[in-house]
């Protein structure tokens, strides 16, 4: 190497060296020190006492982390799909040349804007089985159904019943799509104009165009919303936690695996433990994220390939 090259090579470095010391400050040694701590005896205010796997072989036969296991897939297989779905229909929507358009493009983001902490309370409030806009404005409904059917049907008790808690928190995380239909709408401004227009001369229907041209060229796009929806689904947390004063709510129907991680952490102080389910936690959205695109290479198009 020579000195000019060294020169380079250190340049280069000292203007990393900012993200490098923060990579190994905040993410590679507490990453480490997890994966040690997961095999220790630790609660944080004693010295740690190695005991092999023994953490990973108690979460083997512990109901409470393969409950919240459950409940935590439930939780993704529900709200990836939904919030794909959602986001990508308001991003064609918003997509359309109306009046007012930033307007509305504006409305549908601003939800995304909203702290989780924020979010979880307001729609604490909202979900309120008894004061809640979400019931007060189904209770018409309700109402009409009952006339005409003899019923006595009531709305849901969101937070309360173990039957509705995962669908409440469901529709709160679909109130902050925005992130994903601005990426959506980024999308759909690479897609060439002249695919229309040739689709238009062969006669094609807006579904047909929709389905054989828009939905191929934003497959990139849907791949990228779904790992990411895939590694937040697997990380909620704040939103739940808030909207049920810290519990894992009623039946632990909420208890999902970032919350039994808190719980071993910070409340039973079994650091260890809790870092053992970090661990498998990770592992679980590493698995999942290598499926997601051994799936999609042959169903994500890229241009130029």
């Amino acid at each position: 190497m020579t000195r000019g090259e060294r020169a380079n090579l250190g340049l280069g470095l000292a203007f990393t060296s900012p993200w490098l010391i923060g990579f190994l400050a905040f993410c590679l040694y507490p990453l480490l020190c997890s994966l040690y701590y997961s095999c220790c005896d630790y609660s944080v205010l004693s010295t740690p006492v190695f005991i092999g796997l023994q953490n990973y072989r108690n979460l083997a036969v512990d109901a409470l982390f393969w409950q919240s296991v459950c409940n935590t897939l439930f939780f993704a297989a529900v709200a990836i799909p939904l919030g794909l779905v959602v986001s990508l229909v308001l991003a064609l929507l918003l997509n359309c040349k109306i009046p007012g358009r930033g307007i509305f493009r504006t409305i549908f983001f601003l939800p995304s804007l909203v702290p989780m902490v924020c979010l979880g309370a307001l729609w604490q409030w909202m979900l309120n089985g008894q004061l809640g806009l979400v019931n007060n404005a189904l209770a018409p409904l309700f109402r009409l159904v009952n006339g005409l059917l003899g019923t006595h049907l009531t709305p849901p008790d969101w937070l309360q019943d173990e039957h509705y808690a995962k669908w409440g928190v469901i529709f709160t995380v679909l109130w902050g799509v925005g992130n994903a239909v601005v990426i959506y709408l980024a999308g759909l401004q690479d897609v060439p104009r002249y695919l229309y227009e040739a689709a238009d001369i062969d006669g094609a229907s807006a579904w047909q165009k929709t389905w054989h041209i828009t939905l191929p060229v934003l497959s990139p796009v849907i791949y990228f919303n779904t790992v990411m929806g895939l590694i937040g689904s697997f990380q909620v947390f704040a939103i739940p936690y808030v909207m049920t004063g810290g519990t894992d709510g009623p039946g632990r129907s909420l208890l999902f695996v970032t919350t039994y991680l808190f719980q071993n952490a910070f409340d039973y102080w079994n650091m260890g433990y809790a870092c053992a389910i970090g661990v498998i936690l990770f592992l679980i959205i590493f698995g999942l994220t290598i499926v997601a695109t051994k799936l999609s290479q042959k169903h994500v198009y890229y241009a130029g390939k």
